[in-house]
């Protein structure tokens, strides 16, 4: 869902996709530095969610150690799951999307880029939502996924 502004009393029109494709976006955000690792998918599945993982240890590299903050999808939970040595998993409770910062910046995609348009077909989709993740810098990530309960005590 999207909110526009318009005048009060006024009722705005907005274009609206009738048919539905889908493209999936998996990224890692660290809340202190904005620094990313992304993976666009046609699905979700745990293939897919390996793929990201095994980017995300090469991206972070052997010397450094990820804790990813994630919810109990079936793809984040799944045996088949390969986690790399320098990456463990912190799932978060039950029905806690609020505790869940990564999903701040899919809701600030819809809202500034993705919302409020017709799509000509999937690779139109595709190409639309990688230039929006793109257009993400590291500020812009670290705001919005910046949160207390994540940070390192000196």
């Amino acid at each position: 869902m999207t909110s526009v502004w318009a005048p009060r009393g006024s009722r705005p029109t907005a274009v609206k996709q009738t048919e539905y494709e889908w493209v999936y976006l998996m990224a890692s955000v660290n809340p202190q530095t904005g620094e990313s690792v992304a993976l666009l998918a046609p699905t979700v599945n745990t293939d897919y969610m390996n793929a990201h993982l095994r980017h995300l240890s090469e991206q972070i590299g052997p010397q450094r150690h990820v804790v990813l903050v994630l919810d109990g999808a079936g793809w984040h939970v799944a045996k088949a799951l390969v986690i790399p040595g320098n990456i463990t998993l912190l799932p978060l409770p039950p029905y806690s999307p609020e505790l869940n910062a990564a999903e701040r910046p899919w809701a600030y995609l819809r809202q500034h880029y993705l919302s409020n348009r017709a799509y000509h077909d999937y690779d139109e989709l595709f190409a639309v939502t990688m230039a929006a993740w793109n257009r993400l810098d590291q500020e812009t990530l670290r705001s919005l996924c910046h949160t207390s309960w994540v940070e390192r005590e000196n």
